[in-house]
């Protein structure tokens, strides 16, 4: 597939600004050391001391992302059964940098696009959980989000005009198919429920081979459930997703299949914009590959693993 590189930053962002910046408004913690995390698609993260985050927009479009997850994660924290990045301090804009920013606390582990569950049906069970606490009805001025947790169908021109960029013919071919299908099956019709926006393996933290915390709420909105369920493509193998719909326990078919359809669409936007990034890559190849593994096996093996396990299932002739 044909990729772009990520988006550019709009700002110049340091730990020589994080330093200043702490200075100014948090010198209790201006000492302490510095080091950069991640310099991501929407933010500077950087390591303060041992127990804290520094989180800074790099681009205007994240900015104001920031500032949802300063008013509402901290209230939504309590209820979770996974610690969440609720922040701790609050940054103002200066030295020449535009916008908010935040102090969050330090969750240990590293992230599951590096370092797997161990256990994926443990990995499920724990996901399933914490999307059936977190997907409760929101409230009507929760922030709003115009491309996560709208009808699937909205995303519709997007998936088209990077489908021509998948170079396999039959990948591509079965990748429409797929689409047609899943965004034929009815929309949600519920009331909007919070969302993380954003729930992929880059922002699940797995600690000593278990899910240890969901991270960067920055996207954070309400919506269709099926928004979020896209990430059991996006980090399980199919058993796993078995455990996650079993363990969430509110997602019927038609919203089963609007996840799939998510994860398609997911999977093609971190395709489409990683040409400098393997990790965000190698999300959106191992995605693709789980939204259309069961269209692109072929009809006869499916049909000899009914047979085999059919036999198995019948007693009588030993010799069969």
């Amino acid at each position: 597939m044909n990729a772009n590189d990520m988006p550019s930053a709009e700002v110049s962002v340091s730990v020589e600004l994080v330093r200043r910046l702490l200075a100014d408004q948090h010198p209790d913690l201006a000492e302490l050391d510095i080091e950069v995390l991640a310099n991501g698609w929407d933010n500077l993260v950087c390591r303060l001391g041992r127990d804290h985050l520094v989180r800074l927009p790099r681009r205007a479009a994240s900015a104001g992302l920031v500032v949802h997850e300063q008013r509402w994660l901290p209230g939504l924290a309590q209820r979770l059964p996974l610690p969440v990045p609720a922040p701790v301090r609050i940054g103002r804009p200066g030295h020449g940098y535009p916008w908010a920013w935040s102090v969050l606390p330090f969750l240990p582990g590293e992230i599951a696009a590096r370092t797997p569950p161990a256990d994926p049906g443990a990995a499920g069970r724990v996901l399933g959980g914490f999307l059936a606490a977190l997907h409760l009805p929101a409230p009507g001025d929760a922030p709003a989000n115009p491309s996560r947790g709208i009808p699937l169908a909205g995303r519709t021109a997007r998936v088209l005009a990077q489908l021509p960029q998948v170079a396999d013919p039959v990948e591509r071919a079965t990748a429409l198919r797929v689409w047609q299908s899943v965004t034929a099956v009815p929309a949600w019709d519920g009331p909007p429920v919070w969302l993380h926006g954003d729930l992929h393996p880059a922002n699940i933290l797995v600690d000593h081979g278990a899910v240890a915390a969901v991270i960067d709420f920055g996207d954070i909105t309400a919506g269709d459930p099926a928004t979020d369920l896209a990430v059991a493509w996006m980090l399980l193998p199919a058993p796993g997703r078995a455990v996650f719909r079993r363990a969430y326990g509110r997602a019927d078919d038609n919203t089963w299949a609007r996840a799939r359809g998510w994860a398609l669409a997911l999977a093609l936007v971190f395709l489409a914009h990683s040409a400098d990034n393997p990790l965000m890559a190698g999300i959106g190849r191992r995605t693709l590959n789980a939204a259309l593994d069961q269209d692109l096996r072929p009809p006869a093996f499916d049909n000899f693993r009914s047979r085999l396990r059919t036999e198995r299932e019948v007693p009588g002739d030993e010799h069969r």
